[in-house]
């Protein structure tokens, strides 16, 4: 199987129904970010990290990792950008040293979503939150019909799907990360057809 090597919207536009995606995890992302300003780090931004760069206000410093980011990205000051997979990038980043870790539709496309989410644990600061969108089981159907024959969303990405997840499969992967159940909050996000994870980090005593 060929693996991956292009970011999402390196060589293409957002239909509308990226865009509604998109709006919807922004609204859930800023509603669970810690207040004030944050060092926050996106894995799997998109080539043109939309989400970090809608999250400008509430951003001290901010660390993009995808395969290829927009020069524009790479070009703002408060913006570090590593271009490569995942997986080879997570051992150069600092632990505990981030308030907020994303991955926003991004482990479902990942062949070990536990070591990523292992990894993600140990980025945050203590009383910092993971915040995750998945698709869900349900999701899978209107998800490829979208793609694969409306042609409403890149046929590609969904070829690159390697899980979906109910909440009784994401759940586990977050506590064996570290994270403990009272600090994990999951709920069905965008009509179902997705999830929205919270898991933080435990504060010092």
């Amino acid at each position: 199987m060929t693996e991956r090597t292009t970011s999402y919207g390196q060589h293409g536009g957002q239909t509308w129904v990226d865009r509604l995606g998109i709006w919807l995890s922004q609204r859930a992302i800023r509603r669970w970010l810690p207040e004030g300003k944050l060092n926050i780090i996106e894995l799997g931004c998109g080539f043109r990290a939309t989400q970090l760069v809608a999250l400008d206000d509430r951003i001290a410093r901010a660390v993009a990792v995808d395969f290829a980011i927009a020069p524009e990205v790479k070009a703002r000051a408060n913006f570090t950008c590593h271009e490569g997979p995942i997986e080879d990038t997570l051992p150069k980043l600092g632990r505990g040293t981030f308030d907020a870790v994303l991955l926003i539709s991004v482990l479902e496309h990942l062949r070990d979503a536990q070591s990523a989410l292992d990894a993600a644990h140990s980025l945050l600061r203590p009383g910092g939150v993971l915040l995750i969108n998945v698709p869900t089981w349900r999701g899978k159907f209107f998800l490829e019909v979208s793609a694969f024959r409306l042609g409403l969303s890149p046929k590609t990405e969904m070829d690159d799907h390697k899980m979906y997840y109910d909440m009784r499969d994401l759940w586990p992967l977050l506590v064996r990360a570290g994270f403990k159940p009272s600090e994990i909050r999951i709920r069905r996000h965008k009509f179902g057809l997705n999830l929205f994870a919270v898991a933080r980090s435990s504060p010092l005593a």
